[in-house]
C-alpha cells in the first residue's frame, strides 16, 4: 500500500503541455513542487499519440529527476476516453515518473480503473511490497463527483491528492465565474474536508487564469489566501510566473513558523512538569494548539525552512 505521509509536499501543481517540445525542454530548468506534462486539454485529439510519444522519450531520457523539481506527473486523459489506457501504458513502466493526475474523475470505478492498470502493466512497483508506487492524483471537475467524495477518497491506496477544476465543475453546473469565488464556496469545502477526512497529503485549488501584469498578481495572491483559509495546501499553476507566489504563500510564514517552534520548544518543557495547559505570550496553549504547533513545524520542514536555525535561537524558551 502505498504510504500517504511520504508524499512530497504539494504546493504549486505546475502544467506544461506536452505537446510543446520547447516547453518539454524549458520544463526541466523550471523550480516548483511539481511540474504536470499534460495530454488532456492541451493536446487535440489528432495530435495525442505523437504528443504521448515525445513525452515518453523525453521521461526516458532523463537520468534523474532535476534538482529543482520534487516531483514529476503525467496528467493523462479522462478514463472514459479512447486515450486512458494507451496512456498508462506508455507511462507506468517508467521509473521517472512520481504521480499521475487523472481528470474528470467522477466516481470510485475511475481510480479503480487506474488501480488495476498500473498493477497490471507495473506489477514490481505495485504489487503489496512495492516500495515506490506511482501516486494518484484525481481531479474533481463535476458535481457528481463532489457528491461522491468519500468513496473517490477511498477507492485507491496510491490516491494522494485532491484538485478542484473550476472550469469544468462552472460548466457541469451552468456557473458563471466571478471574482470572489462564491459560486465555488461549497464544492471547495467539501473538497478540501473528504481530503482531510482521508489524511490526503494534498487538496489543490483551482488555477488562477489571470497571470499577466500587477492585476494578474493580484489576483493570484487573492485566490492562494483564500484558498489557503478553505483548507486547501497547494494551488494549480498554467504559467511559470505564477509559480514563486503559490509556493511562498502556501508555505507557513516566518512569523508562523517562530511561533510554532516556541510552542514546541515550550511544550516539551511544560510536559515534562505535568503540566496539559500553559501559556505564551498571554495566549492559553493546550493540546489542540500544540498539535497546530506541530503541524507548522512539519510543513515548515518539508518547505525547506531552517526550522533547526529556529530551535537553537529559541531553545530557552519556557512556558508561562
Amino acid at each position: 500500500m502505498a504510504s500517504k505521509s511520504s508524499a512530497i509536499l504539494r504546493r504549486a501543481l505546475l502544467y506544461v503541455p506536452a505537446s510543446s517540445p520547447r516547453m518539454l525542454t524549458k520544463s526541466l530548468s523550471l523550480s516548483s513542487d511539481n511540474v504536470t506534462y499534460d495530454l488532456e486539454d492541451s493536446v487535440t485529439p489528432s495530435a495525442k499519440p505523437q504528443a504521448r510519444t515525445a513525452l515518453r522519450e523525453h521521461l526516458s531520457d532523463l537520468p534523474s529527476r532535476p534538482s529543482t523539481i520534487r516531483e514529476l506527473a503525467v496528467r493523462i486523459n479522462a478514463v472514459e476516453t479512447p486515450f486512458a489506457l494507451e496512456d498508462l501504458t506508455a507511462f507506468a513502466k517508467l521509473p521517472q515518473l512520481d504521480a499521475i493526475v487523472i481528470p474528470k474523475v467522477n466516481s470510485a470505478s475511475d481510480l479503480t480503473f487506474v488501480t488495476d492498470a498500473l498493477r497490471h502493466l507495473a506489477p514490481g512497483r505495485h504489487s503489496s511490497a512495492g516500495s515506490n508506487p506511482i501516486k494518484l492524483i484525481a481531479l474533481i471537475e463535476s458535481a457528481r463527483a463532489v457528491m461522491d467524495l468519500s468513496s473517490i477518497c477511498a477507492a485507491s491506496p496510491y490516491l494522494s491528492g485532491l484538485i478542484f477544476a473550476a472550469e469544468d465543475f462552472a460548466l457541469d453546473m451552468s456557473l458563471t465565474r466571478t471574482p470572489s469565488l462564491s459560486e465555488f464556496l461549497y464544492a471547495r469545502s467539501a473538497i478540501a474536508t473528504a481530503a482531510r477526512a482521508a489524511s490526503l497529503p494534498s487538496t489543490i485549488d483551482l488555477v488562477c487564469t489571470s497571470y499577466k501584469g500587477e492585476e494578474g498578481l493580484a489576483r493570484l495572491e487573492e485566490e492562494c489566501r483564500s484558498g489557503k483559509t478553505m483548507g486547501f495546501n497547494g494551488k494549480q499553476c498554467i504559467h511559470p510566473s505564477q509559480v514563486d507566489m503559490v509556493q511562498r504563500l502556501f508555505a507557513p510564514s516566518e512569523k508562523e513558523v517562530e511561533w510554532a517552534v516556541r510552542v514546541v520548544i515550550a511544550d516539551e518543557k511544560a510536559a515534562r512538569a505535568g503540566r496539559g495547559a500553559w501559556t505564551l505570550g498571554g495566549a492559553m496553549i493546550d493540546a489542540p494548539v500544540v498539535g497546530k504547533a506541530t503541524a507548522i513545524v512539519a510543513k515548515a520542514r518539508g518547505c525547506e525552512v531552517d526550522v533547526d536555525n529556529l530551535m537553537n535561537k529559541w531553545k530557552d524558551q519556557e512556558p508561562e
